[in-house]
């Protein structure tokens, strides 16, 4: 950048990333401001019963923890190999690191970034002018209901995917009826052996995903059968193979591989009140009203079927919500929905593990739109394969653009 005055930067989203990038600018001695539209760590919370797959050492940083220390000597934090929940994150990192005097002061929790836009341009101006660069970014801010416009010359999103969710039918789009359905289906990692016990206890629940959402959920179901005896799981997926997920040999995430050995387990001996269907894609769905279930026609090893039931949880994934930069030059990449120059770099690796996945460099976090960042979760799109400690990678690379300091390296320092 090109700037005498230290530039003002937005950081959208109060999550693990977002929370690095405001420390980060903070150390630097940069002006941001955080905006969150619900609590620290909102999207965390919201799954916070499920243990991480990675240890905590990868999912926080030296500077964070030395940021907490200075403050509260007395923290212990969880030791570097240990595999916490992501309330356990929560409570013992995200919390600590939001209330030191570096972040609190610039928390605007409560408070959406509906949409942002560049001053004096509209998407299809200025592309590649110098001048588009020169303007400040306006950003549509909506707080307790009401509406007000503020400015930043940078703008890094960590806004995530959790709470764009995608859909159960055929195709990525939504299964016939499932609009109407959408209501009483739930598509999170419901805390079914806790706050939800209620909900799912004695009841037919239809899970629908291959992945690791999907078997977390029917993991804990089949748990809950064992209490709850009229409990079943019917659990659907896209996979040919008998067994769901694919397991790595001499795994190094511990908690995945012993996640993968009991959904497969499951899935394969109908064992703990599950039934699993592979090949299967959903049709479409039919509610009775709230509370009352549902009926689920699905195409199974190319045979229609039909079920009842009590619950349907869509554990189908997750989707960047691009409605927030629609009037930006963002450059999407046409299959995974992420910045174009970070799925380019990506693709290279394909079908790569995550641990193997880094940072691609500072070149592969820019945009059309100049100084508009996309990182975290969200700058993978829909691939899956995001790690925090490549976020918090992805961090110092944004300061170096930012900055214009080659090597630029807070952790190292």
């Amino acid at each position: 950048m090109t700037r005498t005055d230290p530039p003002r930067i937005a950081v959208l989203g109060a999550g693990p990333i977002g929370l690095e990038a405001a420390l980060y600018a903070r150390k630097l001695s940069l002006p941001v401001t955080v905006y969150e539209r619900g609590r620290v760590g909102e999207h965390l919370l919201r799954w916070g019963h499920v243990r991480l797959f990675s240890p905590f050492g990868m999912n926080s940083t030296p500077l964070g923890r030395a940021a907490i220390h200075a403050e509260q000597p007395a923290l212990t934090f969880p030791a570097e190999q240990d595999c916490i929940t992501g309330k356990q994150h929560q409570v013992g990192y995200l919390d600590p690191l939001a209330k030191t005097a570096l972040i609190r002061d610039c928390l605007r929790l409560e408070t959406q970034v509906v949409q942002v836009g560049r001053r004096g341009f509209l998407k299809s101006e200025g592309a590649g002018d110098p001048r588009r660069a020169q303007q400040p970014f306006r950003l549509l801010v909506r707080e307790k209901g009401k509406e007000r416009i503020e400015e930043a010359d940078v703008v890094i999103d960590c806004t995530g995917t959790y709470g764009q969710h995608r859909w159960l039918g055929e195709g990525g789009i939504p299964a016939v009826g499932e609009l109407a359905a959408e209501p009483g289906i739930s598509y999170g990692l419901d805390d079914v052996l806790g706050d939800k016990k209620a909900t799912y206890a004695g009841k037919c629940v239809l899970v629908v995903g291959g992945g690791y959402s999907a078997a977390t959920s029917v993991c804990n179901l089949s748990t809950l059968a064992q209490q709850h005896a009229d409990t079943w799981i019917i659990w659907l997926a896209r996979c040919a193979g008998t067994q769901p997920l694919r397991r790595l040999g001499n795994d190094p995430l511990r908690e995945r591989d012993r996640l993968a050995v009991r959904a497969n387990n499951l899935a394969t001996r109908a064992e703990g009140n599950v039934e699993f269907h592979a090949q299967t894609v959903v049709e479409a769905v039919e509610t009775f009203g709230p509370d009352k279930g549902f009926r689920v026609t699905a195409r199974c090893a190319g045979k229609a079927r039909t079920w009842e039931a009590d619950r349907i949880l869509a554990n189908v994934g997750y989707t960047p919500d691009s409605q927030l930069y629609r009037e930006l030059l963002i450059h999407e990449c046409y299959a995974s929905l992420g910045p174009m120059n970070l799925a380019a770099a990506l693709a290279k690796q394909a079908g790569a593990d995550c641990l193997t996945l880094t940072a691609q460099g500072p070149a592969s976090l820019k945009n059309p739109e100049p100084n508009f960042f996309i990182l975290g979760a969200k700058s993978y799109g829909r691939n899956p394969q995001f790690l925090l400690r490549t976020g918090f990678e992805q961090v110092r690379d944004v300061f170096t653009l930012i900055t214009g300091k080659a090597n630029l390296d807070l952790y190292k320092s």
